[in-house]
């Protein structure tokens, strides 16, 4: 068996699309995932017990089918209500409400986790419940969130070429399509996988720097900061 790569080379324009077009997937539906998600843990931790019941409703529903079903019914099952999606918005869709359930416990954990005395203290100063979120509980929880996150992040970048299956232009079909117009299929499947393989030690390099920058305490003092608290002495060394 005789390997051909330079078939490749005539394709490279059309692999560099379906992988923007994988991104644009990938990125646009976590990012839509998060908000979602966000208002989802902060409704599943209201005082209300039927919102509560609802958000537990909701995550068990979406989070406990595959990506695929969801897929499927809104671009296939949802014309029969009138409701009729391109391929490329019922994908958006059918992510982002996937996304939304695994995001929402993942936002939970890292909220509950901040000490309940922080909490307490910004109510004592009079602080307002979304001020608090996001000054005080948010920035805690987000070096708890992070790596659990991120891993949610890459699951869902792969999970993107389900996409394929509803003739969403992406990285997968346009491969599938490539190969079976040229019969090279280990070719292109291979550098297909050398794309996705690149694209998740991206989010993994992302998260690795994210978690870097997010350990404050572990940095070094600023000389002007140094200066400003008074401190004279050699800072020692941190562990």
């Amino acid at each position: 068996m005789q390997l051909d790569y330079s078939i490749v080379l005539s394709y490279i324009p059309a692999l560099a699309q379906a992988t923007l077009m994988t991104i644009l997937i990938a990125v646009l539906s976590q990012a839509i995932g998060t908000v979602f998600g966000f208002l989802l843990a902060l409704a599943r931790m209201s005082k209300y017990v039927w919102l509560q019941r609802a958000v537990i409703a909701y995550v068990w529903i979406f989070r406990g089918t595959p990506v695929l079903l969801h897929l499927f019914f809104i671009y296939y099952a949802a014309p029969t209500f009138g409701i009729t999606l391109e391929a490329f918005p019922a994908a958006i869709i059918a992510f982002s409400v996937s996304s939304a359930a695994y995001n929402s416990e993942i936002i939970r954990a890292g909220l509950q986790a901040v000490h309940p005395g922080q909490v307490e203290a910004a109510q004592a100063v009079g602080m307002h419940y979304p001020t608090m979120v996001l000054k005080i509980v948010l920035p805690q929880a987000v070096r708890v969130i992070l790596p659990v996150y991120m891993s949610n992040f890459i699951t869902h970048t792969k999970n993107s070429s389900l996409a394929s299956v509803i003739t969403v232009q992406e990285l997968m079909l346009t491969s599938q399509m490539i190969y079976s117009s040229t019969y090279h299929a280990i070719e292109i499947l291979s550098v297909a996988g050398v794309i996705y393989l690149t694209l998740t030690s991206g989010l993994t390099g992302l998260q690795l720097w994210l978690e870097r920058v997010l350990q404050v305490e572990k940095r070094p003092m600023s000389a002007r900061k140094r200066a400003r608290l008074g401190i004279t002495t050699p800072e020692a060394p941190r562990a």
